[in-house]
Protein backbone atom coordinates (compact mmCIF):
# COMPACT_ATOMS: atom_id res chain seq x y z
CA UNK A 1 0.00 0.00 0.00
CA UNK A 2 1.34 3.33 -1.06
CA UNK A 3 0.99 6.50 0.35
CA UNK A 4 1.33 10.17 -0.31
CA UNK A 5 1.64 13.27 2.58
CA UNK A 6 1.79 16.14 3.93
CA UNK A 7 3.79 16.69 6.84
CA UNK A 8 3.54 19.55 9.54
CA UNK A 9 6.21 18.63 12.41
CA UNK A 10 3.84 17.88 15.70
CA UNK A 11 5.52 15.51 17.86
CA UNK A 12 3.82 14.19 21.11
CA UNK A 13 5.94 14.13 23.90
CA UNK A 14 6.00 11.16 26.68
CA UNK A 15 3.06 11.91 28.73
CA UNK A 16 0.88 13.86 26.50
CA UNK A 17 -2.37 11.37 24.99
CA UNK A 18 -4.41 12.29 21.87
CA UNK A 19 -7.16 13.51 24.68
CA UNK A 20 -10.60 12.57 21.98
CA UNK A 21 -12.33 9.85 20.68
CA UNK A 22 -15.00 10.17 18.04
CA UNK A 23 -18.63 8.86 18.61
CA UNK A 24 -20.43 7.44 15.48
CA UNK A 25 -22.12 10.58 14.20
CA UNK A 26 -18.83 12.03 14.17
CA UNK A 27 -17.31 10.01 12.22
CA UNK A 28 -20.78 9.91 10.18
CA UNK A 29 -20.36 13.56 9.53
CA UNK A 30 -16.51 13.15 8.43
CA UNK A 31 -17.95 10.62 5.73
CA UNK A 32 -20.59 12.41 4.64
CA UNK A 33 -18.00 15.61 4.53
CA UNK A 34 -15.25 13.45 2.78
CA UNK A 35 -17.91 12.30 -0.15
CA UNK A 36 -19.76 15.67 -0.51
CA UNK A 37 -16.31 17.21 -0.88
CA UNK A 38 -15.71 14.98 -4.32
CA UNK A 39 -19.01 14.98 -5.31
CA UNK A 40 -19.43 19.03 -5.14
CA UNK A 41 -15.63 19.21 -6.62
CA UNK A 42 -17.27 16.80 -9.53
CA UNK A 43 -19.97 19.40 -10.23
CA UNK A 44 -17.71 22.46 -10.08
CA UNK A 45 -19.82 23.13 -6.52
CA UNK A 46 -17.85 24.01 -2.89
CA UNK A 47 -19.67 22.03 0.05
CA UNK A 48 -20.55 23.68 3.11
CA UNK A 49 -20.89 21.11 6.34
CA UNK A 50 -23.37 21.66 8.53
CA UNK A 51 -23.15 21.92 12.64
CA UNK A 52 -20.14 20.71 13.47
CA UNK A 53 -18.89 18.82 17.21
CA UNK A 54 -16.07 20.20 18.97
CA UNK A 55 -14.28 16.63 18.19
CA UNK A 56 -14.42 18.08 14.63
CA UNK A 57 -13.10 21.76 15.51
CA UNK A 58 -9.84 19.72 17.08
CA UNK A 59 -6.62 19.88 14.80
CA UNK A 60 -4.97 16.87 14.24
CA UNK A 61 -3.69 14.89 10.91
CA UNK A 62 -6.18 12.29 9.07
CA UNK A 63 -5.63 10.07 6.17
CA UNK A 64 -8.43 9.66 3.55
CA UNK A 65 -8.21 6.13 1.15
CA UNK A 66 -9.82 5.54 -1.53
CA UNK A 67 -10.66 1.84 -2.85
CA UNK A 68 -13.03 0.69 -5.62
CA UNK A 69 -13.85 -2.78 -6.08
CA UNK A 70 -10.93 -3.49 -3.01
CA UNK A 71 -8.25 -1.61 -5.42
CA UNK A 72 -6.65 1.33 -3.95
CA UNK A 73 -7.67 4.16 -5.63
CA UNK A 74 -6.45 7.08 -3.94
CA UNK A 75 -4.80 7.80 -0.56
CA UNK A 76 -3.47 11.21 1.05
CA UNK A 77 -2.72 12.13 3.96
CA UNK A 78 -1.72 14.69 6.23
CA UNK A 79 0.52 14.94 9.60
CA UNK A 80 0.01 18.03 11.80
CA UNK A 81 -2.25 20.73 13.89
CA UNK A 82 -2.32 23.36 11.81
CA UNK A 83 -6.25 22.73 10.52
CA UNK A 84 -9.31 21.08 12.21
CA UNK A 85 -10.00 17.91 11.84
CA UNK A 86 -13.00 17.99 9.56
CA UNK A 87 -10.74 20.49 7.19
CA UNK A 88 -8.11 18.19 6.73
CA UNK A 89 -10.71 15.77 5.51
CA UNK A 90 -12.10 17.98 3.27
CA UNK A 91 -8.21 19.01 2.13
CA UNK A 92 -7.73 14.68 1.81
CA UNK A 93 -10.89 13.65 0.29
CA UNK A 94 -10.30 16.38 -2.80
CA UNK A 95 -6.33 15.14 -2.92
CA UNK A 96 -7.16 11.43 -2.53
CA UNK A 97 -9.74 12.42 -5.62
CA UNK A 98 -7.84 14.25 -7.70
CA UNK A 99 -4.43 14.81 -7.36
CA UNK A 100 -2.89 11.60 -6.34
CA UNK A 101 0.05 11.04 -8.88
CA UNK A 102 -0.65 7.01 -9.19
CA UNK A 103 -4.04 7.89 -10.35
CA UNK A 104 -6.47 9.90 -13.13
CA UNK A 105 -8.76 11.35 -10.95
CA UNK A 106 -12.23 10.05 -10.06
CA UNK A 107 -14.83 10.79 -12.19
CA UNK A 108 -18.53 11.17 -11.66
CA UNK A 109 -19.30 7.84 -13.51
CA UNK A 110 -17.61 6.28 -10.78
CA UNK A 111 -18.28 7.69 -7.26
CA UNK A 112 -20.72 5.92 -5.92
CA UNK A 113 -18.71 2.81 -6.39
CA UNK A 114 -15.59 4.12 -4.08
CA UNK A 115 -15.47 3.22 -0.37
CA UNK A 116 -14.05 5.84 1.70
CA UNK A 117 -12.33 5.04 4.64
CA UNK A 118 -10.98 7.81 7.16
CA UNK A 119 -8.18 7.12 9.45
CA UNK A 120 -7.93 10.02 12.32
CA UNK A 121 -4.01 10.21 13.28
CA UNK A 122 -2.83 10.73 16.89
CA UNK A 123 -0.43 13.09 17.71
CA UNK A 124 3.59 11.51 16.92
CA UNK A 125 5.14 10.49 19.31
CA UNK A 126 9.30 10.07 19.07
CA UNK A 127 11.06 6.76 19.77
CA UNK A 128 14.41 5.53 20.46
CA UNK A 129 14.23 2.16 19.91
CA UNK A 130 11.96 -0.16 17.83
CA UNK A 131 11.36 -2.34 21.39
CA UNK A 132 8.96 1.51 21.91
CA UNK A 133 6.96 0.34 18.33
CA UNK A 134 3.71 -2.09 18.93
CA UNK A 135 3.36 -3.35 15.20
CA UNK A 136 -0.52 -3.66 14.35
CA UNK A 137 -1.44 -1.29 16.63
CA UNK A 138 0.59 2.05 16.09
CA UNK A 139 1.53 3.54 12.81
CA UNK A 140 5.66 4.29 11.88
CA UNK A 141 6.85 7.32 10.29
CA UNK A 142 10.43 7.85 9.57
CA UNK A 143 12.50 10.86 8.38
CA UNK A 144 16.33 11.33 7.35
CA UNK A 145 17.20 14.71 5.93
CA UNK A 146 14.53 15.27 3.24
CA UNK A 147 13.19 12.12 3.01
CA UNK A 148 10.00 10.88 4.60
CA UNK A 149 7.75 8.23 4.75
CA UNK A 150 5.10 6.36 6.79
CA UNK A 151 2.91 3.10 6.75
CA UNK A 152 -0.54 3.27 8.52
CA UNK A 153 -1.12 1.09 11.53
CA UNK A 154 -3.37 -0.89 9.01
CA UNK A 155 -1.20 -2.29 6.78
CA UNK A 156 0.49 -4.78 9.25
CA UNK A 157 -2.67 -6.24 8.84
CA UNK A 158 -2.43 -6.47 5.06
CA UNK A 159 1.50 -8.04 5.50
CA UNK A 160 3.00 -10.83 6.96
CA UNK A 161 5.99 -8.85 7.94
CA UNK A 162 8.14 -9.73 11.03
CA UNK A 163 8.84 -5.65 12.88
CA UNK A 164 11.88 -5.07 10.99
CA UNK A 165 10.74 -6.35 7.44
CA UNK A 166 7.83 -3.60 8.06
CA UNK A 167 10.41 -0.82 8.84
CA UNK A 168 12.46 -1.86 5.63
CA UNK A 169 9.88 -1.68 3.56
CA UNK A 170 8.97 1.52 4.52
CA UNK A 171 12.22 2.67 4.77
CA UNK A 172 13.17 1.55 1.65
CA UNK A 173 9.81 1.66 -0.52
CA UNK A 174 8.28 5.03 1.24
CA UNK A 175 10.99 7.02 2.24
CA UNK A 176 14.03 5.91 -0.46
CA UNK A 177 16.61 5.76 2.06
CA UNK A 178 17.40 1.68 1.53
CA UNK A 179 16.40 -1.04 3.48
CA UNK A 180 18.52 -0.52 6.69
CA UNK A 181 17.84 3.41 6.57
CA UNK A 182 15.55 3.43 9.19
CA UNK A 183 18.16 2.48 11.76
CA UNK A 184 19.73 5.99 11.69
CA UNK A 185 16.41 7.96 10.61
CA UNK A 186 14.53 9.54 13.18
CA UNK A 187 11.65 7.46 13.88
CA UNK A 188 8.07 8.22 15.33
CA UNK A 189 4.86 6.20 16.23
CA UNK A 190 1.61 7.24 16.20
CA UNK A 191 -2.09 5.71 16.25
CA UNK A 192 -5.08 5.63 13.96
CA UNK A 193 -8.88 5.91 14.29
CA UNK A 194 -9.57 4.03 11.52
CA UNK A 195 -13.64 4.03 9.88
Amino acid sequence: MSFSITYKKYVLSQNETCGFDLTSEDRKMLKSIAYHTIKATLEGKKYEPGKLSDVLLTKCGAFVSLHKKGRLRGCIGHFGEDMPLYQVVEHMAKAAAFEDPRFYGVTMEELDDIDIEISVLTPMKRIQSIDEFELGKQGIFMRKGYHTGTFLPQVADEVSWTKEEFLGHCSQDKAGIGWDGWKTAELYTYEAIVF
